[in-house]
């Protein structure tokens, strides 16, 4: 059997959610299945860390596919040449993008359609491509799977695809997310917030993660710091007004992006974690942050709840005064804290990186199904 993937998005040190679902899954599935031939297409010369076994022949094929141009020409000629020469019995795309010109047949993993519904929160030619080619996609996929339910149902409703061919594959989160000692906490304080206590968000500081309300939450609330880990990729004049515009601003920290031995660290060394986006397919930090015994504050809506299923304080993602009285509560309430960590425990017991490659390649098997 042979296996062509996508696998574009393994960028060494540059890893975020979906490349982190495709570096999870596919490690493992590769490992578990020696007897299929998986040859993993890439957009530039990969690192040898992603060859994760005898069984995965790279092929390196143009142009490096970041920008929605390059996305046609590489999808729609690159690709189904290099899938002609390879004849694959399936074609596998961890971040959804499938080659309409191929003839494969196609599992697409489709993680969310923020797109769809807050298209003005993207460039308008990414927005212009997500719009135009994702609807065609899911069209074109044999199956599609998705990280939630509140994916499924979204996927299937606005596409008007057959939930029947739609597979739920939660993400799972590093198994090195984990508690620290009291020790290991102050030292991390003092190196990222000065000593203090510290409420975390991380994530791609993208207008969907709500930046501008959260700043504005701890405007009202300010007894404590608030770290930000992520890369200032999408900061709009949004939420830089906002950042601007706090009276807290000096104690709103900004990490940069973290390597994951350090996240792990500064995960479980806050006060509670706080993931208020208004619009998510998954949200691993949710997971990330019961793994580590860390409270959660995270919205009452899309896939989120679901995620944190009654395990983590809910809020009104547009409401400034919801996530304003979560924080106070998490700050003044140690009870409150503790019942939270402890249902976060047994919450995070349900997504595991090895639960998501099972569900992946029972994914794949049913695309392989005449």
């Amino acid at each position: 059997m042979k296996i062509a993937v996508n696998t574009r998005l393994l960028l060494k040190n540059k890893l975020e959610g979906i490349g982190w679902f495709t570096f999870e899954t596919l490690k493992r599935i590769v490992h578990q299945h020696p007897e299929v031939e998986f040859y993993f297409l890439f957009d530039r010369t990969p690192d040898p860390s992603f060859l994760f076994g005898k069984n995965v022949a790279p092929v390196v094929i143009g142009p490096p596919a970041r920008h929605p141009f390059l996305f046609v020409l590489w999808f729609e000629w690159s690709v189904p040449r290099a899938l002609k020469r390879i004849r694959p019995d399936l074609f596998l795309s961890p971040d959804g993008y499938l080659s309409l010109s191929a003839k494969v047949p196609s599992l697409a993993v489709i993680h969310d359609l923020n797109f769809e519904h807050f298209p003005e929160d993207l460039p308008w030619l990414v927005r212009w491509y997500y719009r135009s080619f994702f609807p065609r996609f899911a069209r074109k996929a044999k199956r599609i799977a998705t990280v939630s339910e509140f994916s499924s149902d979204d996927i299937s409703s606005t596409y008007g695809i057959d939930p029947k061919v739609i597979d739920v594959v939660y993400n799972g989160a590093n198994e090195k997310f984990l508690p620290v000692s009291e020790q290991v906490a102050a030292a991390t304080r003092g190196e990222f917030a000065e000593g203090k206590p510290y409420f975390v968000f991380v994530g791609s500081l993208h207008p969907r993660k709500n930046l501008a309300r959260l700043f504005a939450a701890f405007d009202l609330f300010k007894q404590r710091t608030l770290l930000v880990v992520g890369e200032k990729k999408w900061w709009t004049p949004e939420i830089r007004k906002a950042y601007k515009g706090s009276i807290n601003r000096t104690d709103i920290i900004f990490s940069g992006r973290l390597e994951p031995e350090v996240l792990c660290r500064v995960t479980a060394s806050a006060l509670a974690s706080v993931y208020v986006s208004y619009f998510e397919g998954f949200g691993i930090p949710i997971v990330e942050a019961f793994q580590s015994g860390v409270p959660v504050i995270t919205a009452d809506a899309t896939a989120t709840a679901e995620i944190a299923g009654g395990a983590a304080m809910l809020v009104d993602p547009f409401d400034v005064k919801s996530i304003a009285e979560a924080l106070m509560a998490l700050a003044t309430q140690p009870d409150l804290r503790r019942e939270l960590v402890d249902k976060g425990f047994e919450r995070a017991e349900a997504f595991t990186w090895q639960k998501s490659s099972d569900r992946l390649w029972s994914s794949v098997l049913k695309a392989l199904e005449p």
